[in-house]
């Protein structure tokens, strides 16, 4: 390559001809010298220095003419071959040596310097910050995970011992420049700044694995925020998973109502994902479809990523066929009604939607399978994919979904949201649903604080989302797992505070590790099982910090656990998964009093 263009440069002066011609047979064979050298780019410019020094000294005039003609004109440089040329050359002298440079000193690796104390110099009083860690796309829980705490049954309910937590976030852009007590007075209001100063003191809060006692400590990009909080799951019902199909590359299970798919907000342990690894050991699956918490019936896992990619395509393919029966509110209308009004989300943090006509297209048939007089069941075929289309659009046609605690809400009016009649803006839609949840201690049911703050700081910044509509529907919130929620609950791990608790507590164990505040005697988890057994005496279940272990609640009730929408029949071209019809979804079914 270097003899390359050394040859390119004899042809620019007009002197490779002379120097082919054989008229110096010296020179010639300096030639030779200099091909079976070619290695070395110092040794080239060596001995063509010392052969054609002579020759340039006595380089005619005419031959600098020559030379100058030979120059490229300004049309010539942004000719291809020109460029060609260029670039050859600049490849060429890009590979050299750093060695080979004066001046620069030699690195090691890659020419990349390192950070921190093997490169850029800290003023003093500076922090370092490591680079952020790669994140895996995918999400795996293992036994470490599994670990964590155990289950317990009470009262037909499936609940969960407390335990200790990380909940970790990186510095998000309006926190940079901000102290720690300040991020925690503006975003994380759901404890007390006197927690936090306890727990900074216990080495709770750290950040990049460092223990902050200090929360004066001013934020920087790329910080990675560490809390340990004591936990506490809301409970779930306490029916076992069933496994309809397991055939190697399907799993398909039929999901009660009250339980979260994946880790989400306040749960983890009580989850789809979680019940099938610790009670199941099945693992590493790949979530194909989701279903609302509240919603029951056929969920369909991938067990390999072919399997996954196929069962992928049918649902972008939208050669899945999905039914779903509800029971509504009234007489529904006996022949046939399709719904085709666009609907847009409102609020990411809860899945609010509404029909708007900015909102993704989508089409929904319904037909009634029977009526009891006071309320209807329909069966529900979703020919799109959009987040809480069918709740939305029976909403929209004025027939919510029994026992909906969003769109059977009186915070959307009069009309309760019939005809797309609303008449509040998106942020005050969000905070009537929040203030009349609040009223009646039921914003579990949102699950959200309940105070609220995650929603009324979405409801603010969506008065500017609005006008630049960029709330545009999606069919999934988010397919990353548990890290899609990491703003009050996320680094407080808090649940829903109800106003009428008791500073009794329960849930958790006494110094002695006896249980306390509890009437029925629990039952643990083994596999599929339940057998009696007195509560596990872990220390760690009570946490003289943890305000949750202070409170005493009540039993969520059946109408808290149960909406009554199930998944009854997945369908492909080779395959057809479905369930037996919930009992609510019989003709001579009744409705239980809740007062």
């Amino acid at each position: 390559m270097h003899v390359s263009v050394s040859v390119r440069g004899l042809r620019k002066c007009n002197l490779l001809s002379f120097f082919c011609s054989g008229q110096t047979g010296a020179i010639a064979r300096g030639l030779n010298q200099i091909q079976k050298h070619f290695l070395s780019v110092y040794n080239v410019n060596s001995v063509l220095n010392r052969r054609f020094h002579y020759l340039r000294c006595q380089q005619s005039s005419s031959t600098m003419e020559q030379a100058a003609v030979a120059t490229p004109t300004p049309a010539e440089v942004n000719s291809p071959v020109s460029e060609e040329k260029t670039i050859t050359k600049e490849a060429t002298e890009s590979g050299k040596r750093k060695s080979d440079e004066p001046g620069e000193p030699e690195t090691s690796g890659r020419g990349k310097r390192r950070r921190g104390a093997g490169g850029k110099k800290l003023r003093p009083g500076e922090r370092y910050v490591p680079p952020p860690q790669k994140r895996n796309p995918g999400i795996s829980f293992r036994q470490e995970h599994f670990d964590e705490t155990s289950y317990y049954f009470e009262g037909g309910l499936r609940k969960v011992y407390p335990y200790y937590f990380d909940f970790k976030t990186y510095c998000k852009g309006r926190w940079i420049g901000k102290s720690l007590l300040e991020v925690f007075k503006s975003e994380f209001r759901a404890e007390s700044i006197e927690y936090y100063q306890r727990a900074a003191k216990e080495g709770r809060i750290r950040l990049n694995e460092t223990p902050v006692e200090d929360l004066s400590t001013v934020l920087r990009n790329n910080d990675l925020m560490k809390n340990t909080v004591h936990r506490h799951e809301p409970p779930v019902v306490g029916r076992p998973l069933e496994v309809l199909v397991d055939d190697g590359e399907v799993l398909v299970v039929d999901k009660p109502a009250s339980i979260p798919v994946h880790p989400c907000g306040r749960f983890r342990h009580n989850t789809v994902i979680f019940i099938l690894g610790k009670e199941q050991g099945i693992s590493e699956l790949h979530t194909v479809h989701r279903l609302d918490r509240l919603t029951s019936g056929v969920l369909l896992f991938a067990r390999t990523l072919e399997a996954s990619k196929k069962l992928d395509q049918l649902v972008r393919d939208r050669q899945l066929e999905k039914e779903y029966v509800c029971r509504v509110e009234g007489e529904f209308p006996e022949s046939e009604l399709i719904c085709e009004e666009r609907i847009l989300v409102v609020s990411f943090k809860i899945g609010l939607c509404r029909v708007d006509p900015n909102g993704k297209e989508c089409r929904t048939v319904f037909q009634r399978l029977s009526f009891n007089g006071k309320t209807s069941v329909v069966r529900c075929l979703p020919l799109t994919g959009r987040t809480h289309q069918i709740r939305v659009h029976l909403q929209y046609l004025g027939f919510p979904i029994l026992n909906d605690p969003i769109y059977g809400s009186s915070a959307w009016g009069p009309h309760r949201g019939k005809g797309g009649l609303v008449g509040k803006s998106n942020e005050d839609l969000l905070q009537a649903l929040v203030e009349e949840h609040r009223s009646q201690e039921s914003l579990h049911m949102l699950d959200i604080p309940d105070d609220g703050i995650g929603i009324e700081q979405e409801a603010e910044k969506n008065k500017t989302s609005e006008k630049e509509d960029t709330l545009g529907g999606t069919c999934e919130l988010n397919k990353s797992g548990e890290s899609h929620q990491i703003d009050t609950q996320v680094m407080t791990g808090c649940g829903s505070k109800s106003e009428t608790v008791d500073k009794v507590s329960q849930g958790c164990t006494d110094s002695n590790g006896n249980k306390t505040s509890l009437e029925s005697r629990p039952t643990k988890s083994n596999g599929n099982q339940t057998e009696p057994a007195t509560p596990k005496t872990q220390p760690e279940t009570r946490d003289h910090l943890c305000s949750e272990c202070k409170l005493v609640r009540p039993d969520p009730t059946e109408k808290e656990l149960i909406m009554y929408l199930h998944a009854l029949r997945y369908k492909g071209a080779d395959f057809e998964y479905s369930t037996r019809l919930p009992d609510w979804a019989k003709e001579d079914w009744v409705e239980a009093d809740w007062s």
